[in-house]
Parts: C-alpha cells; structure tokens; sequence
C-alpha cells in the first residue's frame, strides 16, 4: 500500500514563495494540497455580498476577510468569509490563527458535502467557536458551534430569522441577507 506524503504548513509556505504553486488554485487541508473547485457566479456574488453585509454589522469590531488564506496546524484553508481579530495590519506578515478568529463562513453549492464534512471536521479540529454554511440549494444557513473533540457538538440550521454570532451577542444578523 502506497502512503501518501502529508505537508506542514512551512512546507506549503515554502511551496508557494518558490512559486511551484503558482496559478493553481489549491488549498492545504489535513497536510494535503487540494485543487479548489471553480467559483460559481452564485458562489462568489453570494460570498462578496454576504462580505459587504457582515462589513456593515461589524465595523470596528471585527475585521471580515474575503476568500483569504487562515493558518491551521496542518491546513492552510481559505474561507470564503473569515471573522478575525482588530487590527487588521495583525495580518500584514502572516494569516489569521485560530486565536485570531471569531467564525468561518463558507459559501456551498457544489462543494456542500466537503464543506459540511472536511472542513467542518478541521475548522472544530482548530478549536474554531463558530463556523457557518451558507447552503445555496436548500436556502439555509447551517450554525455549528462548541467544538469537542474534533467535531461541533452543536448544529442548527436557519431558513429564515435572524442569528446572534456567539461572539458579538449584540449583532443581529439577518439569514434572508446573507442567502439573497
């Protein structure tokens, strides 16, 4: 049986400033370097829309980061909408870390199963509070929260109304904005 070789995070850093990585379109999840299926015009209208709207609601709380790259221990990810840490020039040498992190939102058509699966697993793995799916089939904004052991113990899933992130109890934030 062939085993396959895992990759740091260093090595995946190393990857890209040597520029073998050049014009690929991948992301490191679990050690292993993985193509990122294309955007969806639904996808990516819904994710810079969605961006715009958590700007609004959060200004000068939290910055929200568009299709940007966090650092895990074994995955570098890019969500589509990360919730991090003020002041934005924390990221001007290096990506958001799991403390810097407030919630992921990730935008899911064709990559739903992946999303709700993979990622789930390694954004919980992280120790990541919150971290949302904006389901664009089924019209639904999926909430896990509290990771334990390597998975959310908590998962809701909103059609409609309005969601209290967990770390800005105070923000409203509508469901219908975010899938419109």
């Amino acid at each position: 049986m062939n085993t396959l070789a895992k990759w740091s995070v260093d090595d995946y850093h190393s990857m890209i400033e040597a520029g073998i990585l050049r014009d690929r379109h991948v992301e490191l999840l679990r050690g292993e370097i993985i193509e990122m299926s294309p955007e969806t015009p639904i996808h990516y209208a819904t994710a810079k829309r969605s961006t715009k709207y958590l700007e609004e609601l959060l200004s000068g709380k939290a910055d929200v980061r568009f299709n940007g790259p966090i650092t895990l221990s074994d995955s570098e990810p890019e969500p589509d909408i990360a919730i991090v840490r003020l002041p934005e020039s924390l990221y001007s040498d290096r990506h958001p870390t799991p403390q810097d992190i407030f919630w992921i939102v990730e935008v899911a058509k064709t990559s739903l199963k992946k999303d709700l699966e993979l990622k789930a697993a390694i954004y919980a793995n992280a120790g990541i509070q919150e971290y949302w799916v904006l389901d664009l089939s089924d019209k639904q904004v999926i909430v896990f929260r509290y990771p334990q052991d390597g998975k959310y113990s908590e998962e809701s899933a909103f059609v409609g109304g309005k969601i209290a992130p967990l770390a800005f109890a105070d923000i409203s934030v509508s469901v219908d904005r975010l899938l419109s």
